[in-house]
């Protein structure tokens, strides 16, 4: 994160690319080359795994700080 790039929020090393855009692709079930295609080939799948498995680090060291509703009724 650099204050300078894109307000300071997290964003993919050398690029203008979110982080949190990335991982709301991921989530909405985008394929990873789909993805890939979309930023032009300024991403990796190693950028993307990352990613997410950061995501979900951070997820488990706040899940108390979360409360989850079921996704399906």
């Amino acid at each position: 994160m650099d204050p300078r790039i894109c307000h300071g929020k997290p964003t993919f090393r050398g690029t203008r690319v979110l982080v949190s855009d990335v991982l709301e692709q991921v989530a909405t079930g985008m394929s990873w080359q789909a993805i890939l295609a979309e930023w032009n080939g300024n991403l990796t799948k190693e950028a993307i795994a990352e990613s997410v498995a950061l995501a979900s680090a951070a997820l488990l060291r706040h899940s108390d700080e979360f409360t989850f509703e079921p996704v399906f009724a």
